[in-house]
């Protein structure tokens, strides 16, 4: 546990440790920006830096610094650290490098970064190997490099696991104000999820950007999230990464599609964070949120005075989860008024050139496109550029998007159908009327898309992961029947060893049934699999083709609507990832797969199954009967209910076919992989 971060990130006074290039532009960053406290460099023998008097050691400091930047070597760092937390210093940014980050080249950086946590208490550090922070609302910037931000009063704040791309970011020219850009390094004690949520408790950050590869701590992680929904903040999170780890030594088809990236995207939805994919995305997503938050509808307007650009913004909708819905009465009867009988009314609409630099007759119809049914107004306005033309003719465009705005009430975007032709200075003027300027057509529709997410709405804790050693195989009967103990409904069977047994069993199970070859994962691909058997012969001849030394004698479940599988794969990263799927032997070719958290509700089960390919098969489709849903929803419960409370040492489960009737739902197969 660390103390408040609230000094490191909003100091009053900067220490600066060290004299090579990375400190002094520390020192000229911060004084650059109109930092309005004290700054003080500290090096051990020069008498001056970037013009300030320079200290001797922190011990000389006039009193405590609340944030310093220790721009020194790792041995170094280590009693600095000491030193200022035994002062009661705010907090430190640690840039030097070569703790645990670098273990693998050097078998004693691991020894040296637990000697830097002891050395620092209870006091924040960030890092090590990290760039710092920079406080854009209060002109503090601990951060030994060029950055092309400027103050603001209010923004959003980032949190970044790369220092590189920190930096990138700085120099956006989209018209998005930045509050705070923090880098997390190695994240020795302050993690991302305490960093963010630090951040988010300033009252003038609107919302929380993060660049992650892994997340350690997943309790953190929830912390963060919570507080995040207890502000009314949302969190856009740059996930990277896809990890294997899922799909290490996995026997079934439940880790290949719940393995990868499936483990990270669950978390997200389950915490109510907006997940991106890319660098643009992430910042135009931002500068929705940043304005007025998420969008509470996935219905759009569109305006341009094009039928070209008309006709890009309908096709661009055609993948993403949004809607251009037909105009209302009410719309049309305005939108005539306001542009007379030449133009064809239609979402998206071309509403020509007649009353272009008409600043009223533009503001009559772009308010008249808004209505209560439109999650936002879109502008398509394309300004030319400024060092080959006049810009001024478009003036009307922006005049009449802003008075749209202010006398409807409604959310506007104005969006460059092409990145570079939303000028800078443009964009920032939308911003500050509560515009949204978007930079791209397809950037400003993903960002839409993204905020009108609707999140899962559960604020269970999750389960966490535990350790598995060295998991094996469990038979299927032996499977089936510890499942059925939770509630999950398997058909009559029974086990045999020899012909005798079979022909015995066969009899007692009665027919149709099925024989099945113990001890194999995938029975069908290795022939270890009969269906539909009639008499005794039948299953004592199929059992004669089996090279196996045990059967498994089962009935036969017909009446199937849709075949389903039901699995579950404790990734480490991010905890029991359930998975719902087509099922049957169409699994791997549909790919047709969800992913949820364990626990998930009933609810929040039932909208995964929706979601898949396959969902029309589950209400009755053609005539078909439909799938009884509460018997599915059972199922899954009881495969949860198993994750809950064995979850130590489960490796994967596999329901697959989970065949699904009018009345019932039976598990037909069962994987299950666990280590003592």
């Amino acid at each position: 546990m660390t103390g408040d971060l609230g000094r490191l990130l909003r100091p009053r006074s900067i220490a600066v440790v060290g004299g090579g290039a990375w400190c002094r532009q520390v020192v000229r960053q911060s004084a650059k920006m109109g930092f309005g406290g004290d700054i003080w460099p500290v090096h051990p023998t020069a008498t001056e830096i970037e013009g300030l008097p320079a200290f001797a050691s922190v011990d000389v400091l006039p009193h405590a610094p609340d944030a310093t930047f220790i721009g020194v070597n790792r041995n170094l760092t280590i009693d600095i650290v000491a030193a200022l937390s035994d002062m009661d210093a705010g907090g430190a940014v640690c840039f030097a490098s070569g703790f645990l980050e670098a273990q693998a080249e050097d078998a004693g950086a691991a020894d040296l970064q637990a000697q830097l946590l002891a050395a620092a208490g209870d006091m924040p550090i960030l890092g090590p190997n990290c760039y710092g922070v920079i406080n854009y609302l209060d002109g503090a910037l601990l951060w030994p490099d060029q950055h092309g931000g400027q103050r603001c009063a209010r923004g959003v704040a980032l949190v970044l696991q790369s220092s590189n791309i920190a930096i990138n970011l700085t120099m956006q020219k989209r018209g998005l104000p930045v509050a705070y850009v923090a880098t997390a390094g190695n994240q020795a004690q302050c993690g991302v999820s305490e960093i963010g949520q630090a951040l988010l408790e300033d009252p003038r950050v609107t919302a929380l950007g993060l660049h992650i590869e892994g997340i350690g701590d997943l309790r953190a992680f929830e912390a963060l999230a919570e507080r995040a929904r207890a502000l009314g903040k949302e969190v856009v999170v740059l996930k990277m990464g896809r990890s294997d780890q899922a799909q290490k030594a996995a026997l079934s088809h439940t880790a290949s599609l719940a393995g990868g990236d499936a483990g990270a995207a669950a978390l997200l939805d389950r915490l109510g964070m907006l997940r991106v994919h890319d660098l643009t995305t992430f910042l135009e997503t931002l500068k929705l949120l940043h304005v007025g938050g998420r969008l509470t509808q996935k219905t759009l307007g569109s305006i341009s005075c094009s039928g070209g650009e008309a006709s890009l913004a309908a096709d661009s909708v055609v993948d993403r989860d949004l809607v251009f819905p037909p105009l209302t009465p009410r719309q049309k009867t305005d939108l005539r008024a306001a542009l007379g009988p030449l133009v064809a009314l239609a979402n998206p609409l071309d509403y020509h050139t007649y009353i272009w630099r008409d600043v009223p007759a533009m503001t009559a119809a772009f308010a008249a496109m808004a209505d209560p049914g439109l999650g936002m107004v879109l502008l398509i306005v394309d300004f030319p550029r400024p060092d080959r033309c006049d810009p001024a003719d478009w003036d009307c465009a922006i005049a009449a998007t802003i008075a749209a705005a202010a006398q409807t009430g409604a959310r506007y975007g104005m969006v460059a159908s092409l990145p570079e032709l939303m000028p800078e200075d443009v964009a920032a003027r939308l911003m500050e009327a509560g515009v949204v300027p978007f930079c791209g057509l397809e950037e400003a529709l993903e960002a839409c898309a993204i905020a009108a997410r609707v999140s899962s709405d559960t604020a269970v804790p999750l389960l966490l992961p535990a350790p598995v050693g060295d998991p094996q195989l469990i038979a299927e009967a032996e499977a089936k029947a510890t499942l059925a103990n939770h509630g999950l409904r398997v058909p009559r069977a029974a086990r045999c060893t020899d012909m005798a047994e079979v022909a015995a069993a066969s009899e007692g199970v009665g027919f149709p049934q099925v024989l099945k070859g113990e001890g194999v994962a995938h029975k069908t691909e290795a022939g270890a699999v009969r269906l539909n058997l009639s008499s005794v012969e039948q299953t004592v001849e199929a059992a004669e083709t089996m090279a196996t030394q045990g059967y498994l004698i089962e009935e036969m479940i017909t009446g199937g609507v849709v075949e389903l599988l039901i699995g579950v794969v404790c990734d480490p990263a991010h905890g029991f990832v359930l998975t719902l799927a087509a099922g049957g032997t169409l699994t791997e070719i549909w790919q047709d797969s969800a992913s949820l958290l364990i626990p998930a509700t009933d609810a929040s089960v039932e909208a995964a199954l929706r979601s898949l390919r396959i969902a029309p098969l589950l209400d009755g489709h053609r005539g078909a009967p439909p799938a009884d849903i509460p018997a599915i929803l059972r199922s899954v419960r009881a495969v949860q209910d198993y994750v809950l409370a064995h979850g130590c040492g489960l490796a994967e489960i596999e329901i697959n076919p989970l065949i699904c009737t009018k009345r019932d739902a039976i598990a037909a197969d069962a994987l299950l992989r666990r280590s003592e």
